[in-house]
């Protein structure tokens, strides 16, 4: 009875499991017939209306479009409408199509790049069609000019700037934003992260990164921005000088954090810094080995003048920076250093008063030299005169002496006449 049961039970449920298998085949091959009509059937082109980037946000405003390149990279293709709509470009109403000139409808042309690098460089141009100046200033800098030695991996425009969302920089005088200015090193860092990590352990870098002080120097303070120069170059050695001068001479900022001033003077009144001006005034090309700041301060990990570890206002840091000019300087080479301060009577106190002993003394011997040359040329000339005086003065004696002579001979001649003619008679 059980045997007949089950028979009876399952010959139901295997014809309905047949007929639903048989259904999800026809469906199965329906799908595949209308996705094979669906890719044989032409893309109707759409062109783009002119003066809208709507058409152009509306697939590429989805998160989640990317393409493959060609070495199986990925190419990201959304751009965040928000965020473009806040950058500058955005506040300029710029059109997609006003940078990619050559899309103007969809479907869009073949990407020819084979890597994102390569995409990226075929837009490094672009740029200056709108920024002239700006693009004209890179052609000199190192940037570029490792570019054009093939160097693919230089930073071009859009790897500073990125045209998506690239934020105001300046306000409409001309003054930097804060929130721009601390970007700066961040930006940089993206290629130098070596030297990043040297310049937030900085004076200058800790300013910045971390107390977000707009006073201390960001990369482009030193290395400007567009016109960045080969800190190989000798010309960027010597002019290096007054390159730090440009704060360290302030002296409303320096007065804030109670620097001296006089770097620079007193720094072009010792050897070091006469030779380099000498330099930079009549050679600025050629090879110099005379100290600059950076080569006792450092480049971009430069410390405190009071740092232990580093610090070159400590006598045995500042032997270390003058041994590698100066191999044999002794253990009291650093002592003839006064530092960056004009002498006083608290700072350097001897030096200040031998100072103003010769300041008085010098003035005192020559004054006292012009005084007895100028008496003694004014006896001689004196002397001169009155000579000269008694000489004419004896002159004309003898004129007066020989003219009456000569007069007492013609009355002598006269009267002789006269006589032997009375003789005669």
């Amino acid at each position: 009875m059980d045997k007949y049961f089950l028979k009876y039970l399952f010959k139901p449920i295997g014809v309905v499991l047949l007929v639903v298998l048989l259904g999800v085949v026809v469906f199965s091959l329906t799908g595949v017939e209308q996705a094979a009509n669906a890719q044989a059937l032409p893309v109707q082109p759409v062109r783009f209306a002119e003066g809208d980037n709507a058409a152009c946000q509306g697939c590429h405003g989805q998160p989640g479009q990317i393409t493959a390149l060609p070495n199986e990279e990925p190419l990201f293709l959304s751009i965040d409408p928000q965020l473009f709509a806040e950058s500058v470009h955005g506040q300029a109403d710029l059109l997609c199509t006003d940078c990619h000139v050559n899309i103007d409808s969809y479907p869009h042309p073949p990407i020819t790049a084979k890597d994102r690098r390569a995409y990226s460089l075929q837009y490094q141009y672009t740029c200056k069609n709108c920024h002239l100046e700006q693009y004209a200033m890179t052609a000199d800098s190192i940037h570029m000019s490792a570019l054009l030695e093939g160097n693919i991996n230089a930073p071009t425009c859009v790897d500073c700037h990125n045209p998506h969302n690239q934020a105001v920089i300046h306000d409409a005088e001309g003054n930097i934003y804060e929130s721009a200015y601390k970007n700066v090193p961040n930006v940089c860092a993206r290629c130098h992260s070596e030297i990043y990590d040297q310049y937030a352990k900085s004076v200058h870098g800790a300013g910045v990164v971390n107390e977000g002080n707009t006073d201390s120097p960001t990369c482009v303070g030193c290395h400007s921005v567009h016109t960045i120069a080969d800190t190989k170059d000798p010309a960027f050695r010597v002019s290096s000088i007054q390159m730090c001068a440009n704060c360290h001479t302030n002296e409303a900022l320096m007065e804030k954090y109670d620097l001296s001033t006089q770097v620079l003077d007193t720094y072009v009144a010792d050897f070091h810094g006469t030779t380099a001006v000498l330099f930079e005034q009549h050679s600025p090309d050629e090879e110099t080995n005379v100290a600059v700041c950076y080569d006792c301060h450092g480049i971009h990990d430069i410390q405190k003048v009071d740092d232990p570890d580093a610090g070159i206002a400590i006598k045995e840091n500042l032997m270390t920076k003058c041994q590698a000019c100066h191999p044999n300087a002794t253990a009291d080479f650093p002592t003839s250093w006064l530092g960056h301060y004009i002498p006083s009577p608290d700072k350097a106190a001897l030096v200040y008063y031998v100072q103003w002993f010769y300041k008085l003394l010098i003035p005192a011997v020559l004054g006292a030299m012009v005084i007895l040359n100028g008496t003694d040329i004014y006896n001689r000339i004196r002397k001169k005169r009155s000579s000269g005086k008694a000489e004419e003065e004896m002159l004309i004696e003898e004129v007066k002496v020989v003219e009456e002579i000569k007069v007492t001979e013609e009355d002598t001649v006269g009267k002789d006449d006269t006589a032997g003619e009375g003789d005669a008679q």
